[in-house]
């Protein structure tokens, strides 16, 4: 292996570390943004985010200070087909996706490493939040120092291959050790906010965004009880999403949640928030990293959401690959679409699409 690394530089604090500290640690490296977001000046003109003009001169500026080669290289074909259209896609058929699973997974670590490859580059790095190691022939990822910052949940489809050519530096270190190193080196981005929006959606309304693309597919329809009765009106089931409780835009004297999506009839389902806990589910679309497949049960810690914490639960192996999910106890707002991640300790076991709740 050579030591040419191709950095996926955003324009914020943490891709432009890990630049730095790659070349600190000797390797040759070329800095790149990948350009996804549509050709369109809403997008371009925004402040912030990782889909903006800005933030490819933030990461233009950065490499001009380490004195690295920067590109910018063209994804949004590529992005549009695997991240803006399916997510699209999921919302219209009641379901919450994750894009940047989904970019990770398409984008981050398939297209953008085989381009890498092309600038004859034998690893990407990110600025991404955990730990990667090798163990006994087999590369492994564990959970970053900083706990809060940990991203593992969002890498749980790598593959050997990927994570062999992936380096990670920003797991050993916390986001304000990060920070000091900006600006100790004198990076201006060192006290840069944190993106925290979905990249592509530049009001942070996905329903709004939804109908904008597709305005004949969203429709007003019912909101209703569990048996049916009808409360009120809905803006259209793309706005909703199960654990729902806020911006419903309904008062019935009581507390009320989204309890479930009922596309057929262009109904969402409100109840109490008693009603959205669950224990059992199934998911599709399943990647291990310390193991092919799973043959047999196994105790886990399960999150299935990004910010929710991780719970006791049991995984089984079940039809088409597809994996059962136990939790130890009711785990609010189980949702279509969204991701379940296992864990064990700091070890990250793997994940899945969850495709039903039982």
């Amino acid at each position: 292996m050579n030591n040419r690394v191709v950095v996926g530089m955003s324009g914020g604090v943490d891709s432009s570390v890990t630049a730095y500290l790659l070349k600190e640690q000797g390797y040759e490296v070329i800095g790149v943004t990948m350009q996804v977001w549509p050709e369109d000046k809403e997008y371009e003109e925004r402040e912030g985010g990782c889909c903006s003009l800005s933030s490819v001169e933030d990461a233009r500026r950065v490499a001009h200070k380490l004195e690295i080669p920067f590109y910018v290289m063209n994804f949004r074909e590529l992005f549009n087909e695997k991240v803006i259209e399916p997510f699209i896609d999921e919302y219209l058929v009641g379901r919450t996706p994750n894009p940047c699973i989904a970019c990770n997974k398409f984008i981050k670590f398939d297209a953008f490493l085989e381009k890498a490859k092309s600038l004859n580059a034998d690893y990407i790095a990110t600025g991404h939040y955990a730990k990667i190691y090798k163990e006994k022939g087999r590369f492994l990822v564990k959970r970053s120092k900083d706990d809060k910052k940990d991203q593992t949940y969002v890498l749980y489809n790598m593959t050997q291959y990927q994570l062999e050519h992936t380096l990670m530096p920003c797991g050993d270190y916390s986001k304000d050790k990060i920070r000091d190193i900006a600006k100790e080196i004198g990076l201006s981005v060192h006290n840069k906010k944190d993106s925290e929006e979905i990249c592509f959606i530049p009001d942070n309304d996905h329903g709004a965004y939804i109908k904008r693309q597709k305005p004949q597919e969203v429709k007003e329809g019912n909101f209703v009880d569990s048996i049916g009765n009808i409360l009120g009106k809905h803006k259209g089931i793309v706005y909703y999403t199960i654990g729902q409780r806020k911006g419903l835009g309904i008062a019935l004297g009581k507390p009320v949640f989204v309890k479930d999506i009922n596309v057929s009839k262009n109904e969402v389902v409100l109840g109490s928030e008693e009603d959205i806990f669950k224990t059992e589910l199934i998911a599709d679309e399943v990647n291990f990293i310390p193991f092919d497949k799973l043959n047999a049960s196994m105790k886990v810690k399960a999150k299935i959401r990004y910010a929710s914490k991780a719970t006791e639960a049991i995984i089984y192996p079940y039809e088409n690959d597809k994996v059962k999910v136990v939790f130890e106890k009711g785990v609010r707002a189980i949702t279509k679409g969204q991701s379940v991640v296992f864990y064990d300790e700091d070890l990250l076991l793997g994940g899945g699409i969850i495709e039903k709740i039982l």
